[in-house]
């Protein structure tokens, strides 16, 4: 028998305690699609809204399938709470079609960092969400911020032209990378290495050294071909490896650098503003959404025009346009 959600309140002093149990079920609770739920969920976000946490860095954390996100993050994040950080880790994994849980499960790849009092990591489904985040993911960015982790790294599934989500709700953006020149340039997504403040050449380790040294110095001379960025940062471009632990230290003094350039020309603050408005306007159009589908109307007479559209008597287009009417006439 589940046990009795607590209370909104219950939930939001344990965060801000600290308690790890009611962060990972206030997690739940706002990623859950019962209605009951996402009122409850609204009232927890409001009443820590009010709750100012010290100042927190969100890096978010990409690159293709295979170019060891996961060790990487769990090496960024032993080497931040090394230095007594509280690190949260929100791993979207790829999603089962047939259990819509997360294939992967980051905590089973994390395994020393899952044990660190000072880490926490919640992997999640990513789901039908575009831009290789889960669908609530900015909650709880919020929420883990709230329970007083100052790090948060956000790593996406690595999906290629949609990375623009994480983008748009994270104050850093890395992108990783394998070694590799040349022609592997080219397959790099222009429009993810424009958004990277950071690129890392990740495996530069045993015979891969020179090859790694290689790319770091072709992906460096293809940055000179991009036009400034609006945060008045020069990319990076760094190698490491994970496996060994070599170069990480580099890659968080880098991004400490880079989050004090930002802060210094005040485009941190702009920046969280604008994670701010999209967080508003997504929220909303999820709202509508949500709204349009559960209306007795729309809901009747979707089931009326499908069968028509499914046989062939009706085009998707005019269908679509007679039950928006429902609600818009």
């Amino acid at each position: 028998m589940p046990r009795p959600l607590p209370s909104v309140t219950e939930l939001a002093d344990g965060i801000r305690r600290g308690d790890r149990v009611l962060l990972g079920r206030a997690i739940t609770l706002v990623e859950s699609t019962a209605p009951a739920h996402q009122a409850q969920a609204g009232e927890l976000m409001a009443a820590l809204q009010a709750y100012a946490p010290v100042q927190t860095f969100r890096v978010g954390i990409t690159g293709s399938p295979g170019v060891g996100k996961s060790t990487f993050i769990e090496a960024l994040g032993k080497h931040l709470a090394g230095q007594g950080q509280k690190v949260a880790v929100l791993a979207v994994d790829p999603t089962s079609q047939v259990s819509g849980g997360s294939i992967l499960g980051d905590k089973t790849r994390m395994e020393q960092l899952s044990v660190d009092p000072l880490a926490f990591i919640r992997p999640s489904p990513a789901g039908d969400s575009l831009g290789g985040v889960a669908r609530k993911t900015r909650e709880t960015i919020a929420l883990v911020e709230a329970a007083g982790y100052g790090v948060v790294l956000v790593e996406t599934v690595g999906v290629g032209q949609s990375e623009t989500a994480v983008h748009r709700m994270t104050d850093a953006f890395l992108l990783l990378l394998l070694p590799g020149a040349g022609d592997e340039l080219q397959g790099i997504k222009r429009g993810i290495v424009e958004m990277a403040d950071l690129l890392v050449v990740n495996k530069a380790d045993g015979d891969r050294v020179q090859l790694a040294n290689q790319a770091r110095a072709h992906y460096l001379n293809a940055l000179h071909l991009f036009p400034a960025k609006e945060n008045g940062w020069t990319p990076r471009v760094l190698a490491c490896s994970a496996t060994e632990g070599t170069g990480i230290a580099d890659v968080w003094a880098t991004l400490e650098t880079y989050k004090k350039t930002a802060q210094d020309n005040g485009f941190f603050d702009k920046n969280r503003q604008v994670q701010a408005h999209y967080w508003f306007r997504d929220a909303l159009e999820q709202e509508l959404r949500t709204a349009f589908y559960r209306h007795p109307a729309v809901q009747e007479k979707l089931n009326m025009l499908e069968e028509a559209v499914a046989a062939g008597r009706m085009s998707p287009f005019a269908a679509a346009r007679e039950v928006l009417r429902v609600v818009f006439p």
